[in-house]
């Protein structure tokens, strides 16, 4: 059971997020946690993965990027390299074409196979949410996302947690506390601020989450100066991407006028009213 969730953590290690929060892989990284020494043979295993994808009439462009990089060797010279950014789909072929005699091949099957299917379910419930039901849904993933990185951060050598998650903040939003932000929105003291968000200004905020513990893990990253300004630098890169693409800063975003502590109060008096 170790191995299994030794390998199951490996492919989350290697997931990646897009600007819009989607979640990728890409393919010399997969490679590597797959077992495959030379990528010329994993490279066999993709065109077998885009042909079944091909043929279920899923388009292949959409779930196998390509995302060919610059290599450097050893006189300096760079030299081009293949590379794809994979869906969770197109991860879940590729296991399904992979090299059966390998165990990691089997456990790959079954992780991306799960994985997926899931994905699609909330996918499509997502998208039937009304607006509250999504703050719901995104505050319990950041919640989630929180204590995962406090966590990360611990191991990190993190002991001023308040000065860590502000880090993050005053990437994200131009320099802004918790406090500040508390302030702009013009809540009571000690009032989640995370609770009076939007579901836009949730997502971005766990985008921020997931990746800061993603980089903190991935390069190992050790002291409170070095992981406050992570942080910092990861919040700063998602808001860089929000203006590239023309999107609204997390501090123009409205402010719900229930918290989700109030919506909970308010479904709970309802509830317990039906219930008499």
């Amino acid at each position: 059971m170790k191995e299994i969730d030794k390998n199951n953590k490996s492919f989350e290690d290697i997931k990646h997020m897009d600007e819009n929060g989607v979640e990728f892989w890409y393919a010399r990284e997969l490679q590597s946690v797959l077992d495959y020494k030379e990528w010329r043979k994993f490279e066999n295993v993709i065109s077998k993965a885009k042909n079944a994808c091909e043929n279920s009439s899923i388009n292949v462009f959409e779930h196998f990027v390509d995302a060919d990089k610059l290599s450097k060797r050893a006189n300096n010279a760079e030299v081009k390299i293949s590379d794809y950014k994979l869906s969770r789909y197109a991860c879940y072929l590729i296991a399904q074409n992979g090299d059966s005699r390998k165990k990691v091949i089997a456990l790959a099957q079954t992780y991306f196979a799960v994985q997926t299917r899931k994905q699609e379910i909330t996918e499509k419930e997502y998208s039937m949410l009304t607006e509250d039901e999504k703050r719901f849904y995104q505050r319990n993933l950041t919640r989630k996302g929180n204590y995962s990185l406090n966590q990360t951060a611990k191991k990190a050598g993190v002991k001023n947690f308040d000065k860590f998650h502000n880090s993050g903040y005053k990437g994200l939003y131009n320099g802004e506390t918790a406090d500040d932000i508390a302030k702009r929105k013009g809540l009571r003291y000690r009032e989640d601020i995370l609770d009076n968000m939007g579901s836009e200004e949730l997502a971005a905020n766990l985008f921020r989450i997931t990746q800061t513990e993603s980089k903190l893990k991935k390069d190992n990253i050790q002291g409170e100066k070095e992981t406050n300004k992570t942080h910092y630098k990861i919040g700063k890169n998602i808001r860089e991407v929000i203006a590239k693409n023309g999107g609204t800063m997390p501090e123009d975003l409205p402010t719900p006028k229930k918290s989700l502590k109030q919506l909970e109060r308010k479904n709970n008096k309802i509830l317990k009213n039906s219930n008499k």
